[in-house]
């Protein structure tokens, strides 16, 4: 039996532009290595089997997500959006549950990658719209 017949993809409707299927995917790919990244550390400060069970489902949710995304957005665009959107989770979670404090300039240097990041997001003129 195949894994497929196991777990079959994810569908969205038709109806839905590229745009939003990539967002939604995004979005979604980022919440979930997100959660599993909390539940690693939380794990490996105090060794809670809930916490690794936490995060092994994520990561396998996530992997489902992400093979079930790349048939409606196209590989670089959706791995690439959902980094960036996981680098900003994890300094939020760093700096707000953890007390991580960076220099300013640190947090310059973070702007200007993540801005460069969204600009290869950006579709270039006259590309197409959507995987062929």
């Amino acid at each position: 039996m195949r894994a497929a017949e196991l777990l079959p993809l994810i569908r969205v409707p038709s109806s839905w532009p590229f745009a939003v299927t990539a967002v939604v995917a995004m979005v979604t790919l980022a919440g979930l290595d997100l959660l599993g990244a909390y539940a690693a550390k939380e794990w490996s400060r105090g060794r809670s089997p809930a916490m690794l069970a936490l995060g092994l489902v994520s990561f396998l949710v996530l992997f489902w997500v992400y093979a079930s995304a790349l048939q409606y957005a196209e590989l670089a665009i959706v791995t690439l959006g959902w980094i960036v959107l996981l680098q900003v989770g994890l300094l939020l979670i760093d700096r707000w549950h953890y007390g991580v404090h960076l220099a300013p300039t640190k947090w310059a240097a973070i702007v200007v990658i993540l801005a460069a990041q969204a600009y290869l997001l950006m579709p270039a003129a006259g590309s197409v719209s959507g995987p062929q």
